[in-house]
């Protein structure tokens, strides 16, 4: 019977060696005269032994007690019966220790010519009980304040940390209502809240409010709150239980975000200097500050509307020429104020000198002192207004912008008893610097004449790069410059995966109007393009946006009069794709792209015209082309192609004559058919954008499919980290095992299949993971005590930049890491 059995074992085990790996249990199969006949690897993690040492030996070895042969046959019996048993039962372990496991015996089952009994098993582990003490300790050590109060909404019982919330002692909460003891913590509300929780049994889970406290007086708390009714063994509501978290912190992040948002709207709405100076004042109190001065450089006022100091062209003046541009108070007729607006200042707080414009970085005063000897001897007349008005905390923000020192705005508060902290001084360099491009704007068109064609330079790329993917040249020849600014433009957007977007557009008319209108459309476009929007939805987006121009263009040309309304405009905008050579693009009414193979042979595409932006309710249709590498992909606005005939299909011919010449230099290719066909001035601008295309070879692409299985993310991970050192970066291999991991796991762990990983070894170190969800990832702060959603947090501190895209089979999401 021996050697039978041996070779019941072998033939078990390899018919049955996945599902035993597999298992996690202790499990092991017993023929039915005793004997093992399977051992899983959870047995051995059980019980010490191996399957060598135990397979074909009689089961009763392992026990830790006498053989008892009849109740093993009764147990046999019972599950021969279909039945099944199970016990605790003494076994011993391999090192000798007694152990007591619950033992599950199944139903009899047949193997081959064997009849057996599938056996599992699990070691029996003491429960742990909750003494008082640790609930004691749980309840009276929680960050979270909890109260218990009874049906007339009494307190009964609270935590100590509810105690220090409130700054009201225990003895005084007890036997009381809240109106009673905090009456200026809303404490009607939240009694009515409790009130409806009583009534309907139903819960209220985070509701959020804003007061004072005892335990901080001079300052406003934010607190989440919620509320359970409490319930006796018969189901009867006995009182209300409520729990109260600080969330101050993120109340004051919320309205910080919502303050900014707002101020996007509400400063730089012209084009005026003085204006737009005013409009920051006049925002920021009293929603931010008390007092607001708004000081600019002289040059930043003058009529010739050139700017102030490069903040690297040298050394500045020791005492800055500045006018007050713009004043706001919450006291009336701004009593604080030593000067008005128009007059000349010099004022820098001290200790702060001229440095304070260049530097950029702001002055933070939280507690001013009026008899502080710097300002007694330094700015003798402000320390006496301070001192009148009770001004007790003060930031100083330099107005900078695209390098130019432009003034300086300060913020001081009197009424507010509250001094500044770390936060508003951020706050206060955001308002600052909206505005401060705002005022460099203005002051840009202030001479629309004399600076027309620097403008529109100004406001097109000043440099041109697509990456590995293309190589790019432009030209752009402004109309005849009696005419005014006009409105093309063009862009080159580096996007995620290596790839590059290519945008061209014509905004129709001349003038300031057109060119500011072009600059909101390529800046749309740029922040439509990071969204990965595919080009059939950025178009229509863009032309929800210029709908809206046209409305406000409108709105405004009524108030003044004007005939300048904005109506419309023209674009192309495609991607580019450098690993599958994919060029996917749409158009919205502009000319069709002009593509030359690398053997001369010029062709245009064949896609949709769809209609100008600005008309609304059509839609717009993609359409995609393959491209052999090193083609040249032409974009450029209709004043290219008409010409003084006005034929545009003769001058598209023309310019698939003048391209087609092979092996020129790109540069030189774009300035020649410019040159060659528009000779004479037009009254039109004219625009080309030439890309040679690349293509990013398999060696520097590596991909994977990954299961939707926990255990293949280190796998997956290894793998990557080996590719990346085999990319000779190994500088990056601990970053981009972390990433991957994060990436992968949260894939494996939320998303559908397919998933699959992707490295793209470009200017920047890719790692991409394409899932089958079209769930948008979410980057948030875990708090202390999550166990989890830090994940994006680390991938965005440890990365250059990361976002995701979406595909017709869900989404991908990528980050980039510089490459040392």
């Amino acid at each position: 019977m021996e050697p039978a059995r041996k070779g019941l074992h072998a033939s078990a085990s390899v018919e049955s060696r996945d599902v035993f790996d597999a298992s996690s249990d202790a499990a092991a199969v017993i023929s039915a005269d005793g004997v093992v006949v399977g051992w899983t690897r959870g047995a051995e993690a059980l019980l010490g032994h191996p399957a060598p040492e135990i397979v074909g030996r009689p089961a009763a070895r392992l026990l830790a007690m006498p053989e008892d042969p009849g109740r093993a046959a009764a147990i046999a019996e019972r599950c021969r019966t279909g039945t099944g048993w199970n016990g605790l039962i003494p076994v011993r372990h391999r090192d000798g220790r007694r152990m007591e496991i619950d033992l599950r015996v199944s139903a009899a089952f047949r193997m081959g010519e064997w009849e057996c009994f599938l056996v599992s098993a699990r070691e029996q582990r003491p429960q742990w009980a909750v003494g008082q003490s640790v609930l004691d300790g749980f309840l009276t050590r929680s960050p979270v304040g909890m109260a218990v109060m009874d049906l007339e909404l009494r307190y009964v019982w609270l935590n100590d940390t509810l105690e220090r919330f409130g700054g009201v002692p225990r003895e005084h909460r007890l036997g009381r209502r809240l109106s009673e003891v905090l009456p200026g913590l809303q404490a009607e509300t939240l009694e009515g809240l409790m009130r409806k929780v009583l009534a309907t049994g139903d819960p209220v889970t985070d509701y959020e409010y804003v007061g004072w406290s005892w335990a901080d007086p001079h300052r406003q708390h934010a607190y989440s709150t919620s509320f359970f009714p409490l319930v006796d063994a018969h189901g009867a509501v006995t009182g209300v239980c409520y729990m109260v978290l600080d969330v101050t912190e993120r109340w004051n992040a919320r309205q910080l975000l919502s303050l900014v948002n707002e101020a996007g709207t509400s400063i730089g709405r012209s084009l005026d200097v003085l204006r737009t100076a005013q409009e920051l004042a006049d925002f920021s109190v009293p929603r931010f500050a008390d007092f607001v001065i708004v000081d600019l450089l002289e040059p930043v006022l003058s009529s010739e509307g050139h700017g102030a100091w490069l903040t690297d062209a040298g050394p500045a003046p020791a005492r800055p020429a500045m006018r007050r541009a713009g004043l706001q108070s919450v006291r009336e007729g701004c009593p604080e104020a030593v000067a008005r607006v128009g007059d000349e200042v010099d004022f820098l707080p001290p200790p702060s000198d001229v440095n304070l414009l260049i530097s950029g970085e702001p002055s933070f005063i939280p507690l001013l002192d009026p008899s502080d000897a710097a300002w007694v001897a330094e700015q003798p007349a402000r320390a006496a207004r301070i001192r009148e008005f009770g001004l007790h905390s003060l930031i100083s923000v330099p107005m900078r912008a695209r390098n130019t020192a432009l003034g300086l705005t300060t913020f001081a508060r009197s009424l507010n008893p509250a001094p500044f902290g770390p936060d508003d001084v951020l706050l206060a360099q955001e308002l600052v610097t909206r505005a401060a491009v705002c005022v460099d704007n203005a002051r840009r068109y202030t001479r629309e004449h004399t600076a027309a064609v620097t403008l529109q330079r100004s406001l097109l790329p000043h440099a041109l790069t697509g990456g590995t993917a293309v190589e790019v040249a432009s030209s752009y020849l402004p109309a005849d410059p009696s005419g005014g600014v006009g409105g093309d433009w063009f862009d080159v957007i580096p996007l995620s995966g290596a790839r590059v977007g290519l945008v061209v557009g014509d905004v129709v008319g001349h003038g300031i109007t057109a060119a500011a209108s072009m600059g909101r459309l390529r800046t749309a476009v740029q922040t439509l393009a990071d969204m990965e929007l595919p080009p059939d939805e950025l178009l229509a987006h863009l032309d929800d946006l210029v709908l809206r121009l046209s409305d406000e263009e409108a709105d405004r040309d009524a108030a003044t009069r004007s005939t300048a309304t904005f109506i419309g405009a023209t674009c192309l905008y495609a991607v580019y794709d450098p690993v599958t050579r994919r060029c996917t693009m749409a158009r919205a009414g502009h000319p069709p792209p002009v593509v030359v193979a690398s053997d001369g042979h010029t062709y245009f595409p064949d896609i949709p015209a769809g209609p100008p932006l600005g008309l609304g309710g059509m839609a717009f249709e993609a359409a995609e082309i393959e491209l052999a590498e090193n083609s040249v992909f032409g974009l450029y606005t209709n004043g290219l192609i008409e010409g003084g005939d006005q034929d545009v299909e003769s001058g598209m011919s023309r310019l698939r004559q003048v391209l087609a010449a092979t092996g020129t230099d790109l540069r030189t290719l774009c300035t020649s058919a410019v040159q060659q066909l528009v000779p004479v001035p037009q009254p039109d601008d004219i625009a080309l954008l030439l890309a040679r295309t690349h293509a990013l070879g398999a060696d520097r692409v590596a991909s994977w499919d990954v299961p939707a299985d926990p255990a293949a993310v280190r796998w997956v991970r290894t793998e990557a980290t080996r590719q990346v050192a085999a990319w000779g970066l190994g500088e990056l291999a601990m970053t981009t095992e972390l990433i991957v991991s994060e990436l992968v796991t949260n894939a494996v762990r939320y998303s559908e299949l397919p998933i699959r990983l992707r490295l793209l070894r470009d200017a920047r170190l890719t790692c991409e993971v394409a899932d089958g969800s079209s769930t948008a990832p979410r980057l948030r702060h875990a708090r202390s005590t999550d166990e989890g959603g830090r994940g994006l947090f680390l991938v965005a501190q440890l990365t250059h930049r990361w976002g995701a895209r979406y595909t017709a089979e869900g989404k991908i999401i990528w980050a980039e890491q510089e490459i040392p």
